[in-house]
């Protein structure tokens, strides 16, 4: 995405679905099924799906269509799923691998050479878009079995299609979370990363309702490309015009360290800054004291979708036809047990990969 500095209107409070802010909120309350130490296996609601009509024997052969690896959080995201092949290596005989550098075209092509190659048992798929991939997800469905996570497709043909609850809860928490912290009457900014995003867009319009319904009005919304120079140069042009910012909301955690540099040059004490489970951020956090909250968008999912793709060609159930995974937030009550100063800053802490071949190193990190 480009790198970009836009002031943004605020969206109103009839843009909000209703009905998905409502189903995320509730799921944040729902206790999750599962073994407790392995999230990337847990479910939250949902049914089973059977796949015996899927079984063959191993060991499998699994490709894989990325939408890319463009960011901090797909970088590590890749990682977990290799680290998981390589743990599954008995019933993994080849994971074959296209990235479509956030390209719809590209990742439409790759799709269909991996179908027409006929060298994939099962096809796992993180697509760029919804729409646009959509039909040639269905006919890959009609030649052998689909699992899609991250991002969704218009279709229920997928054996199961993975996520975290989604971005609404992920608006939610943070939004909650500088309603109930903020002093009465003062003052939000919030900052994002592009327009058109579904996945930034959510989050925005959720924290947007819960502002609302606490009678908070953002002194200004501003797209910054997510770039650390944009965000400082936005925070520290505020700061200049409008004072004191008791609270700044991001949604993405990657410029959440930036916020708090640019309060550091202006002499300004910390506001409230939201963020989420890059190390570098958390690292701050625990460092500096201010007040923050790092709702997630876990990264154990990319183990998830491996694992999902051989359990269904060894014929065993699998969550579905949505598997909602659980989507945890660090508090200053748990934020101790994510910071780990021994992997790099753009790690995520709940990558699920602790006990993975490769562990630390593979990731970054030393022992």
């Amino acid at each position: 995405m480009g790198l970009l500095s836009a002031s943004v209107a605020l969206p109103p409070a009839t843009a909000f679905a209703d009905d998905a802010f409502t189903a995320e909120q509730a799921l944040l309350k729902v206790a999750p099924t599962g073994p407790a130490d392995k999230p990337w296996e847990q479910h939250i609601g949902g049914g089973m799906v059977d796949t015996t009509k899927y079984k063959k024997a191993g060991p499998h052969r699994l490709c894989f269509s990325n939408a890319s690896v463009s960011n901090p959080w797909r970088v590590v995201g890749w990682k977990v799923m290799q680290a998981e092949a390589d743990a599954e290596k008995s019933d993994v005989a080849s994971l074959q691998y296209a990235d479509a550098q956030d390209k719809d075209d590209k990742q439409i092509s790759d799709i269909r050479a991996f179908v027409n190659g006929g060298q994939c048992d099962a096809l796992i798929v993180s697509p760029t878009t919804s729409d646009a991939l959509t039909p040639v997800v269905e006919e890959a469905c009609k030649k052998l079995p689909v699992i899609v996570f991250d991002r969704s497709v218009n279709t229920t043909c997928p054996v199961t299609s993975i996520s975290s609850i989604g971005g609404n809860a992920w608006g939610i928490a943070g939004a909650r979370y500088i309603a109930d912290n903020m002093p009465k009457g003062g003052k939000v900014l919030m900052l994002r990363t592009a327009p058109g995003i579904d996945l930034f867009e959510t989050r925005s319009d959720a924290a947007m309702r819960i502002f609302k319904d606490a009678g908070i009005t953002p002194v200004g919304s501003e797209f910054t490309g997510g770039d650390n120079a944009k965000t400082k140069a936005v925070v520290s042009d505020y700061l200049s015009r409008v004072g004191q910012i008791d609270a700044v909301w991001v949604d993405l955690g990657a410029m959440s360290v930036a916020v708090a540099e640019a309060f550091e040059d202006a002499g300004q004490p910390y506001p409230i800054i939201t963020g989420e489970d890059q190390e570098d951020y958390l690292q701050k956090w625990k460092n500096t004291g201010f007040k923050g909250i790092a709702p997630t968008y876990p990264a154990y999912q990319w183990r998830t979708a491996l694992q999902a793709a051989v359990k269904v060609l060894n014929g065993q159930s699998v969550p579905g036809p949505k598997w909602v995974l659980p989507q945890p937030t660090i508090t200053n009550d748990n934020l101790d047990q994510y910071v780990n100063l021994k992997m790099p800053p753009l790690h995520y802490a709940l990558c699920g990969c602790e006990d993975l071949p490769g562990y630390p190193e593979r990731f970054g990190g030393k022992k």
